[in-house]
C-alpha cells in the first residue's frame, strides 16, 4: 500500500513538473505567428527585397526569418517569441520602379525596429528607417543591432513616438499639438527620408557619393547604404547638417515660382539646420517647472517640480510642485496636476533621488518623502528623526552602498540616513556651508556638496564629517556628477567676474531665486554669458582651475550628468539648451577633443530654461525645462497673457544622443 502510494506521488510529481514546464513554456514563448508587411520606398513597393527578422541582446543579433518581398512590397515572415526578445526588420536592395538604379544591389537598406510587441502588419519605408536609427541609434553597428537589454527596450518603445510602424506614417507623440508646431522635429524626420528616397532615385552617382561621406559618425567610418547613412548621422547628428541639407536642395530644388519642392515627405525644413538631433517634448502628470531628474533602473523618469501646473507660480507667490513618474517612453504615470504627495511635500527643488529600490524627495517646504515605484509613501513624517527640524531641502546624493545624503540648503546642514534607513536619520554639521545644493557620494565614501551662495564645493569624509576639504570654484555653485573614474564635475552659474549681489544668510530658496534671477536677467545675454562648468579629479587636483566656458557657449550652467563615455551634459540655464562636452578621457566620438572643449550645443523649440539633463540606458538624453518666460517667475505682477509660463513646460527627450548609462545612478557612473 505504502508503495503504491509512493508510485502514485512520484507520477504525480512527474506530471505536476510536466505541467509546469508547458505552463513556462506558454509565459515565455507564444505559439509560431506571422507578421506581414510592405517594403516601400516614396509610397512605392520594392520588389524582390531581401526582409530578414532578427532579435537583438547583448550579443550578436539572432537571424529569426528571412523572405523576399513579391512585386507589391509583399512580405510573410514567421517567428516564435519569448517575453524578452526584441525584434527587427531590415529589408535590404531590391527593385524599386522609380529608381535610376534597378539593379537589386541598390544599397537601399531600410530598417523597422519592433520590440517585443508590435502589429500584425506593418509597413518598412525610409520614415521607420529614420525613427528606428535614431532611437537605436547607440546600438547600431553596420545592420548588427545589440547592446544592454534594458536599452533595447527603451529603444524599441520609443520608435513608435516618432513613426507607426504599421503604417509607416508620423506616430501619434509626433503629431500631437506640443510636438507637431513647437519644434522641427517633423520637417527633420521628413528631410532624411527624403535623403533615403533620394539614394534611390537621383541620377548623379557623385551625389550618393557625398551623401554617404556627410553621414559618416565622429569618430566613425564612411557608411556604405542608407541604414548606416541614416544611423551615423543619429550618432552625431551635428557633424555635417550644412552638406546635409545641401544635398537635399540639390535632390529636390526649390521651384522658382515658388511651389513646394517635389520632395516626398512635407512639411521638410526650409534652412540648414544647426543639427538633425530628433526631440519630442512629453506633458501631463503634474509635470511643470522640474528640478532634478532621476532614472530607475527601468528607465522610468522621477522628479520634483517646483510649481503646480496651471498656477501664476513664481519666486514671490507660489503653489508646489509634486512628483511625476514618466515611463521611459514618455507615458505620465503620476497624478495629474499635483503628482504624487505627502509627507508635507509642497514644491520641489534639487532634492529628487532614486535608488534601487525607492523614490527620495526633499521638499521646499521641509517635507521628506520616500516613496515605492508606484508612487505609495513607504513611511509617515514621523519616522524621520529630524522632522521639524529642516528648511529648504536640495540635492539628494546616494551613495553606491546606499546611503543618503540630503542637503539642507537654508539651515546649512546635511541629513544622513545610512543605507537608506529612514528611522536611522540624523543630522550632520560640517563645516563651511553655505546654503548646500548638489550632492555626489564617491567610491571612497567622501561627500561632495555644492554651495549656491558661494563659489566653494565642501568634500568630507562620510566616517568623519569634520574632515573636509573646500575647493574654489565659481559664482553660485550647482549641480555635481561624478563620472567611472571619480572625477568631479560641478556647474557654477555664474563665472567669478560676474557682478554679485549679497544674499543672508538662511535666505529661503526662492527669495535666493528672486535675487540671482533679478542679476541675471539685467547681465546676462546671449553674447555676455557667464557660468564655467568645472572638473576635480580624485586627489583634489583641478586639469583647468578657471573653469570650461565652452567658448562662450555655457551660459549659467546648472545640471551635470555623465554618460556611458564620461563626456558630459550640460544644463544650459540661460542658453536655453543642452551642451555636450568632452570628458576628462576624449575617446570615441569625443576623440580629438580636449577635456572640456564644447562638441555642440544643442537648442530647440521644445527646450526652454533648463536645469537638468540625465542619459538612460538607450542613450535618450531627458531634459528638463525649469523655467520658460522669467518675467513671469520674477515680476510682482507678470502680463496675464504668460502668467502661468513661468516654470517650464514638459519633459523632453533628445534621442540616441548620449552613450548608454546604468540608471539609477549611485555613486560614480557607470556602462549598463
Amino acid at each position: 500500500m505504502k508503495r503504491q502510494f509512493l508510485l502514485k506521488a512520484s507520477r504525480l510529481k512527474v506530471i505536476m513538473t510536466f505541467v509546469t514546464i508547458i505552463i513556462l513554456g506558454v509565459i515565455n514563448y507564444s505559439y509560431a505567428d506571422n507578421i506581414s508587411g510592405k517594403v516601400l520606398s516614396a509610397g512605392s513597393p520594392i520588389q524582390n527585397s531581401t526582409v530578414t527578422m532578427y532579435s537583438a541582446g547583448t550579443g550578436a543579433p539572432v537571424q529569426i526569418s528571412q523572405v523576399s518581398s513579391n512585386n507589391y512590397g509583399e512580405f510573410t515572415i514567421n517567428y516564435s517569441k519569448k517575453s524578452d526578445d526584441v525584434f527587427y526588420i531590415i529589408a535590404k536592395d531590391g527593385k524599386l520602379s522609380d529608381a535610376i538604379n534597378t539593379n537589386s544591389k541598390n544599397s537601399l537598406t531600410l530598417l523597422t525596429l519592433l520590440g517585443n510587441s508590435f502589429p500584425d502588419k506593418i509597413v518598412i519605408n525610409e520614415l521607420t528607417t529614420v525613427a528606428s536609427a535614431f532611437t537605436a541609434a547607440q546600438f547600431i553597428d553596420g545592420e548588427s543591432i545589440s547592446g544592454n537589454i534594458s536599452g533595447l527596450k527603451i529603444a524599441a518603445l520609443n520608435a513608435p513616438n516618432l513613426i507607426d510602424p504599421a503604417t509607416g506614417k508620423w506616430g501619434k507623440v509626433l503629431l500631437d499639438a506640443i510636438n507637431s508646431s513647437q519644434n522641427v522635429t517633423l520637417s527633420s524626420l521628413n528631410t532624411l527620408g527624403s535623403l533615403i528616397t533620394a539614394y534611390a532615385t537621383v541620377t548623379d552617382d557623385n551625389w550618393r557619393g557625398r551623401f554617404l561621406k556627410a553621414c559618416t559618425p565622429a569618430g566613425g567610418t564612411e557608411p556604405t547604404n542608407t541604414l548606416e547613412a541614416i544611423s551615423g548621422i543619429a550618432k552625431s547628428p551635428w557633424a555635417n547638417p550644412a552638406e546635409l541639407f545641401s544635398l537635399f536642395d540639390a535632390a529636390y530644388p526649390q521651384p522658382k515660382d515658388g511651389a513646394p519642392r517635389f520632395a516626398p515627405f512635407i512639411p521638410y525644413l526650409f534652412y540648414a539646420p544647426k543639427d538633425f538631433a530628433l526631440m519630442l517634448c512629453f506633458a501631463g502628470g503634474g509635470i511643470y517647472s522640474a528640478g532634478k531628474l532621476c532614472l530607475d533602473a527601468e528607465g522610468t523618469l522621477w522628479s520634483g517640480q517646483n510649481w503646480m501646473p496651471g498656477s501664476q507660480s513664481g519666486v514671490l507667490n507660489g503653489l508646489g510642485g509634486g512628483t511625476i513618474k514618466v515611463t521611459s517612453n514618455g507615458i505620465p504615470l503620476s497624478p495629474p496636476i499635483f503628482g504624487f504627495r505627502g509627507n508635507r511635500v509642497d514644491g520641489v527643488g534639487w532634492g529628487t533621488a532614486v535608488t534601487k529600490d525607492r523614490v527620495w524627495i526633499g521638499s521646499l517646504s521641509g517635507g521628506i518623502a520616500v516613496m515605492d515605484f508606484e508612487g505609495n509613501l513607504v513611511a509617515p513624517e514621523s519616522d524621520f528623526p529630524m522632522a521639524g527640524k529642516t528648511g529648504n531641502l536640495m540635492g539628494i546624493g546616494v551613495a553606491a552602498n546606499g546611503d543618503v545624503w540630503i542637503a539642507d540648503g537654508t539651515n546649512d546642514q546635511m541629513l544622513f540616513f545610512p543605507k537608506g534607513e529612514i528611522r536611522q536619520g540624523i543630522i550632520v554639521k560640517v563645516e563651511g556651508l553655505k546654503s548646500p545644493f548638489g550632492v555626489a557620494v564617491d567610491n571612497q565614501n567622501r561627500v561632495w556638496v555644492s554651495n549656491s551662495q558661494s563659489n566653494t564645493l565642501v568634500r568630507f569624509s562620510a566616517d568623519d564629517p569634520s574632515k573636509t576639504e573646500t575647493f574654489n570654484l565659481g559664482i553660485s555653485v550647482r549641480g555635481v556628477a561624478l563620472d567611472s573614474k571619480g572625477n568631479l564635475w560641478v556647474a557654477s552659474n555664474a563665472s567669478l567676474n560676474f557682478p554679485e549681489v549679497p544674499i543672508p544668510p538662511g535666505t529661503s530658496i526662492m527669495k535666493q531665486f528672486q535675487i540671482l534671477g533679478k542679476n541675471m536677467m539685467e547681465n546676462v545675454t546671449a553674447t555676455n554669458t557667464t557660468g564655467i562648468v568645472n572638473m576635480i579629479r580624485p586627489d583634489g587636483t583641478q586639469p583647468n582651475p578657471s573653469g570650461y566656458n565652452g567658448g562662450k557657449e555655457i551660459n549659467v550652467p546648472w545640471g551635470v550628468s555623465i554618460d556611458g563615455n564620461d563626456d558630459v551634459w550640460v544644463g544650459n540655464f540661460y542658453g536655453r539648451g543642452v551642451v555636450l562636452m568632452a570628458g576628462a578621457d576624449p575617446k570615441g566620438r569625443s576623440a580629438g577633443k580636449n577635456t572640456g572643449d564644447v562638441i555642440h550645443s544643442f537648442q530647440g523649440g521644445s527646450l526652454q530654461m533648463v536645469t537638468d539633463v540625465i542619459p538612460d540606458a538607450a542613450g535618450n538624453l531627458w531634459v528638463a525645462n525649469n523655467w520658460n518666460v522669467p518675467e513671469a517667475v520674477l515680476d510682482t505682477n507678470p502680463a496675464l497673457p504668460t502668467s502661468t509660463w513661468g516654470g517650464g513646460s514638459g519633459i523632453v527627450v533628445i534621442y540616441g544622443i548620449a552613450a548608454p548609462t546604468r540608471t539609477p545612478v549611485m555613486g560614480h557612473a557607470q556602462q549598463p
